[in-house]
């Protein structure tokens, strides 16, 4: 080998390792931690009277917390949201078969995928529910590793009554201890942090819990003063801590984002023939807080969609700061992107607005969602705008009426508008005060059923990537 050419490899290798420490050095880490069904009020740093839960109480003291942070209201949905970026009425989905629960279609284009683009390592643990909402009969091709994750280890969907375990595509394991998943889960995203500390990675790690049916391991199990699923909260908070420790222990701390909300409010349990018969009379006990909010899971009221937020990120969110603008899971795609360097798609509407100067406590920052609307499956149902929110006239929900209390599964035969900076748990109706008010986010009710859709119609910027399918009202789920 002459000179020139060893010392020609001997730059090229340099300016290889340069450019990659670059990479490095500029690219942040992202952690979601999302957990399931968990209430607003079940966090120390959101008001719990009886849960414990130290290492996320430490995230909200050394980061941010946001108090108008929102997501969807059912499972499903709400993972496409943040996956997307979107409502889930606007996403295609596989078949053009619109789903409770949707199946996202391949040609959407997740967070994932985005970082994966940019050189990130990407993984998933715990709950997916994008690939169909059953244990079984989900579409292979749907799961985490065909829409950007390199790694997947968890379950198809929802724990109702067993969890079925997977590695990447194949089941390693039926019936899984539930009791073991928290752990589990967060065993995996911690040897994928160790094995990937030297490039960018994105870890999400999607929770089983608190999603019933609950289970905590021996170590916590009878510990907490909630009870069971207080066990469970304070197990989840427990593994945050070794997540904590381990960004501490790898030196990654100063360079990653950790972000822990929920996918929907906490179910409610004492109203459910279902749950009751499998639980017993105690089966409310068994779900969490959403106060002072009103409603629950399901529902169209703030306790459905208004989940707990912590963005913990030393060093680039200012600590022991409180957040009261609106933000919601469909900013995470943007956000996120932007913070990598990435772009986000261009060539689809995008529902979600760049938050990193929230996230960075920048003076005056301000929120950049101009409105956030309620979905019921495919049914349009609220729409917040600032500090007003409108409920429209809606029959009673025939379908999940039962997992609310009566007063809040109720017939709304007028339009009710509250004002949130005020009144939290929605009783003062002040739409007779505001009319105008009431003009203006009709208006915006309007603009969303003709843009995303409602459940007559298709939306104008709703998304198919399959050939269009001959009848219209296969996008109409079944009342």
């Amino acid at each position: 080998m002459t000179f020139s050419r060893a010392l020609y490899i001997f730059l090229t290798i340099f300016c290889s390792l340069v450019s990659l420490s670059k990479t490095r050095a500029e690219k942040p880490n992202f952690i979601i931690i999302f957990a399931d069904d968990q209430g607003y009020q079940d966090l120390g740093c959101f008001g719990s009277p009886d849960i414990k839960t130290p290492h996320v109480d430490r995230m909200a003291k050394e980061g941010m917390r946001f108090t108008s942070f929102y997501a969807q209201t059912v499972c499903g949905p709400s993972r496409a949201a943040l996956m997307t970026g979107c409502y889930p009425l606007r996403v295609a989905q596989f078949q053009n078969r619109v789903e409770v629960h949707p199946r996202l279609h391949s040609n959407e284009i997740t967070i994932a995928e985005i970082l994966k683009a940019e050189g990130y390592a990407t993984s998933a643990y715990g709950k997916w529910d994008l690939a169909g909402h059953t244990q079984t009969a989900y579409t292979q091709k749907l799961l985490p590793t065909h829409q950007g994750f390199d790694e997947f280890f968890g379950t198809p969907t929802s724990n109702d009554s067993i969890a079925n375990l997977i590695r990447n595509e194949k089941v390693i394991e039926k019936k899984a201890d539930m009791s073991l998943l928290t752990r589990r889960y967060t065993d995996d995203a911690i040897d994928f942090i160790k094995r990937n500390k030297e490039k960018p990675f994105f870890v999400y790690l999607a929770h089983t819990m608190p999603h019933i049916k609950i289970a905590a391991s021996e170590e916590f199990r009878g510990k907490s003063a909630r009870g069971l699923y207080g066990d469970v909260i304070e197990e989840l908070d427990a593994n945050v801590g070794r997540i904590l420790d381990t960004l501490k222990q790898e030196e990654l701390s100063e360079n990653t984002y950790v972000i822990y909300t929920s996918d929907n409010g906490p179910w409610y349990l004492g109203h459910s023939p279902g749950h009751l018969k499998r639980i017993g009379k105690n089966a409310v006990d068994h779900g969490g807080s959403a106060l002072p909010l009103r409603g629950a899971k399901t529902s169209m009221w703030e306790g459905g969609f208004r989940v707990p937020c912590i963005v913990w990120a030393p060093g680039k969110t200012p600590a022991g700061t409180v957040c009261h603008e609106v933000a919601s899971t469909l900013d995470m795609l943007p956000t996120l992107a932007n913070l990598a360097g990435a772009k986000v798609p261009t060539d689809r509407v995008i529902d979600g607005h760049d938050i990193s100067s929230l996230i960075h406590g920048v003076e005056g920052a301000k929120s950049t969602t101009d409105a956030f609307y309620y979905y019921a499956r495919t049914k349009l149902r609220a729409v917040r705008a600032g500090r007003w929110k409108l409920h429209i006239p809606a029959a009673v929900d025939a379908r999940w009426k039962n997992f609310s209390k009566p007063n809040d599964a109720a017939a709304i035969k007028e339009p009710l508008l509250f004002d949130l900076e005020t009144d939290l748990s929605e009783k003062q109706n002040l739409a007779d005060q505001h009319p105008e008010v009431v003009t203006e986010l009709m208006r915006l009710i309007k603009h969303a059923r003709n843009d995303i859709g409602d459940v007559d119609r298709i939306g104008k910027n709703a998304r198919f990537f399959d050939p269009q399918p001959k009848r219209p009202d296969i996008r109409k789920p079944k009342q």
